[in-house]
């Protein structure tokens, strides 16, 4: 329960007492300043409490989004401010700020617009106090008759449940979920509301629907087929629904992002590997083509997340590219044609669940692999262009964060600090030419060939002196990706060589796991809640300690042993990564760490 402090008696007929019980506040009524001061020490700790002008005139969703959202500790609008337990100390004080009780004065007063004063005085003394954007709702505190009469008017001209569905989609979106899927599904959504589901719930229900999609494609058969594709559409329509159930009721929490962001990876991959189980039955092998699209979807991924987190704080942040790119998005036509050429999440499903019901998976996985290596070269080029016109500043903040998504192990940690200054080459460079000998020597040899334990030494040595220095130069954010690439390339290289029943599949397997880790490291970082432990990223080796395990495999033991060991790799991997990551998220989730919600790339 949430406590909102009325400033005064409501004036008559008035509906404000009744929105804010809607709301879910206990409502209190302050005679005075010092009786609102009485009131809020009186309010438990681990509430949120509110401070409301009782002239207040607005939409019930104006209140909602100013008084009841996770995310901030402190926000306001208008004629009302609220705190969370954390900023609770911070109300405090500027209440009696405010009202001159710490000094001894004017405390036995009413003040007029006092949530307002507080509101300023709040963040004038250093706390952040969020102020949404409430477009065409209203909220406001009239300072007499005729201007209440007139914010009446104005509530009642604008419908506030149309502008609550409204902005329940996502302001940024691809065209298919913008125009196929946003208009029904954000019904959907308050329908779930209305009946008490949550955001999470409707990710868990999107995640089965999703292997149930992937089991049906696995059969083989054109029904199955048919229906997986159906099932992975209908399944993007609950995966949109979970964010906007999120929005529409305001139900933040930071397990919820993490399940979404995670839960997106895992029904994309578990239907790759449903399409690989189905042509199997109709005897095409098709492994290698879904081990190449999930390590290019996920190469993707990090060079998204790679390029935002070493650009969103740095400072003189700008470019002739990006200024082109911002006069294009003024362009209609070419916003949207931008948004489909990257193929985001939306486009990609579409054409997954159409050519797995009108095709055979061959051609779906060689269609999709095509698509995406084509956006991944735009999306690139695009990025490469912008940083090398960019005459931008990294901070410590962004070279860590890159640190963290390179998933250093102990190997290359030890070459970089025997050469902290590193060597006089970019680290681009480094990471690059590093991997690209490794993928080759991979490719080229024949399976079991020494030389590529040769490469991955490397490999190794190479990665090393890539990270000795911090990661701040134009470039730099192209390092992990350069990591991702050469690791999950080799991986799927050597288990090709290896031309055994299962070495594939197994690799698959080994990749997932993998990736998992790197998509939680990507979500941590987002969280603000750090990388993940030193000791796990040890446990795992880093990604030159498994690449060079993997090419040592490969060496010395015979194609079916091969596949044994990638089999264990790939579930001693995920047993650590999973263990340790269900344990931060729900422990974060528990302890009420702050809610977050991530809007997301649209790819």
């Amino acid at each position: 329960m949430s406590t909102a402090i009325l400033t005064g008696q409501p004036v008559p007929g008035s509906p404000l007492e009744g929105d804010l019980r809607s709301l879910g506040f206990d409502v209190r009524i302050a005679s005075d300043a010092a009786d609102t001061e009485t009131l809020l020490a009186a309010v438990p700790a681990g509430q949120r409490v509110a401070v409301v002008d009782a002239r207040f005139v607005g939409h019930v969703h104006a209140l909602r989004i100013g008084l009841t959202d996770p995310r901030f500790a402190a926000s306001a609008v208008p004629g009302a401010v609220t705190a969370q337990p954390e900023a609770r100390t911070d109300l405090t004080s500027a209440l009696r700020t405010v009202t001159g009780s710490g000094s001894g004065g004017g405390s036995a007063l009413t003040v007029e617009a006092l949530a307002d004063h507080v509101s300023e005085t709040l963040a004038a003394e250093g706390r952040d106090v969020h102020r949404p954007d409430l477009g065409t709702l209203v909220a406001t505190v009239p300072s007499d008759p005729q201007a209440r009469n007139e914010a009446r008017q104005a509530v009642a001209a604008v419908d506030d449940e149309a502008v609550r569905l409204r902005t329940a989609v996502k302001s940024r979106d691809g065209f298919f979920t913008t125009y196929c899927i946003s208009p029904y599904s954000r019904y959907l959504a308050r329908w779930c509301a209305r009946r008490g589901l949550t955001p999470n719930q409707v990710t868990t229900a999107s995640l089965l629907v999703a292997l149930i999609a992937a089991g049906c494609a696995a059969t083989g058969t054109r029904g199955g087929f048919v229906a997986a594709g159906l099932l992975l559409l209908f399944s993007f329509v609950l995966d949109c629904t979970d964010g906007q159930l999120a929005r529409y009721s305001l139900q933040y929490s930071t397990l919820g992002a993490w399940l979404d962001a995670t839960f997106d990876r895992a029904k994309e991959y578990a239907y790759y590997a449903g399409l690989a189980l189905g042509a199997a039955q109709g005897g095409d092998d098709v492994w290698a083509l879904a081990l190449g699209a999930m390590v290019l979807q996920t190469s993707r991924h990090v060079v998204d997340f790679s390029f935002n987190e070493a650009n969103h704080d740095a400072t003189a942040n700008t470019s002739p590219t990006a200024a082109l790119s911002d006069k294009l998005d003024s362009v209609g036509w070419t916003v949207w044609l931008r948004r489909m050429i990257v193929l985001p999440i939306g486009e990609r499903w579409a054409l997954i669940a159409v050519l797995t019901a009108v095709t055979t998976p061959r051609i779906t996985l060689i269609v999709l692999l095509i698509g995406c290596g084509l956006a991944a070269c735009y999306t690139t080029a695009g990025r490469v262009l912008r940083s090398l016109t960019r005459r931008a500043t990294r901070t410590d903040r962004a070279a860590q964060a890159l640190a963290d998504l390179a998933d250093t192990g102990p190997l290359a940690s030890a070459f970089a600090a025997l050469r902290p200054g590193g060597l006089p080459l970019p680290a681009p460079l480094l990471a690059f030419t590093g991997g690209a000998v490794l993928v080759c020597v991979a490719g080229l040899t024949s399976y079991g060939s020494p030389w590529v334990v040769v490469a991955a030494v490397i490999y190794v040595i190479a990665s090393g002196l890539a990270v000795a220095r911090p990661l701040k130069g134009a470039l730099d954010w192209l390092v992990p990706p350069f990591f991702r690439a050469a690791e999950y390339g080799t991986i799927l290289l050597l288990a090709a060589k290896a031309d055994v029943n299962g070495a594939l599949p197994a690799a698959f397997g080994l990749v997932s796991a993998v990736a998992y880790h790197h998509y939680d490291t990507v979500y941590r970082i987002r969280g603000d809640a750090g990388a993940p432990p030193h000791w796990l990223v040890r446990a795992i080796g880093g990604h030159e300690g498994r690449t060079l395990l993997v090419a040592v495999a490969a060496a010395l033991l015979t194609d079916t042993d091969f596949t044994v060991a990638l089999t264990a790799l790939a579930v001693a991997v995920a047993l650590v990564v999973l263990v340790e990551s269900i344990r931060f998220w729900v422990t974060a989730h528990k302890r009420g760490a702050p809610a977050v919600h991530d809007e997301g790339e649209p790819a």
